[in-house]
């Protein structure tokens, strides 16, 4: 990235577009998802830890066969319900979120605590940035208490282009 790009600032801006030192964020999101299923006593098998190693190799959304090809290669099998019931455990349990204009998956990188997702997608390398949103207590959650509607999920999805595209393409 250039010198355009956001240095990381955790508490706010989005992780995908900021320059960071990616071996220790790998490694803490790890640590975290670790702890996290200790805490809810839930099984992180081995399948379902490098399918979220896998996802966090990189800042992009990977739809479920590329993360199936990821693990047959790393001998977990070769069968689709391989990769999906992972991606269900992952998704389930708030390490990873599903970017529907993809149809792929993300590692979440907040997993500290519950929150709304909203996602930055670049429409050039389709490189994903999470942020935090707030959007479910505003105009939205609004509207939904005036209908009697509750919103049970909520996922923001804006499409543009991500800031190494935008300095490629202004040198």
């Amino acid at each position: 990235m250039t010198s355009k790009a956001a240095k990381i600032n955790k508490d706010s801006l989005p992780l995908g577009f900021a320059q960071h030192n990616h071996g220790t964020c790998m490694s803490e999101a790890l640590s975290a998802a670790d702890a996290l299923c200790v805490a809810r006593g839930l099984r992180f098998t081995p399948v379902r830890r490098k399918a979220l190693e896998i996802l966090l190799q990189d800042h992009r959304a990977l739809g479920a066969y590329a993360i199936l090809d990821r693990l047959r290669e790393e001998g977990f099998g070769s069968q689709p319900p391989v990769a999906y019931r992972a991606l269900d455990f992952l998704v389930a349990n708030g390490l990873a979120h599903k970017i529907e204009r993809l149809n792929a998956f993300i590692a979440c990188v907040h997993t500290h605590h519950s929150h709304t997702p909203a996602f930055m997608i670049c429409r050039s390398c389709d490189a994903v940035a999470e942020a935090l949103s707030t959007s479910a207590r505003g105009v939205l959650h609004d509207a939904a208490h005036a209908t009697g509607f509750h919103i049970e999920r909520t996922v923001i999805e804006a499409e543009g282009i991500c800031p190494t595209c935008t300095d490629m393409a202004n040198p």
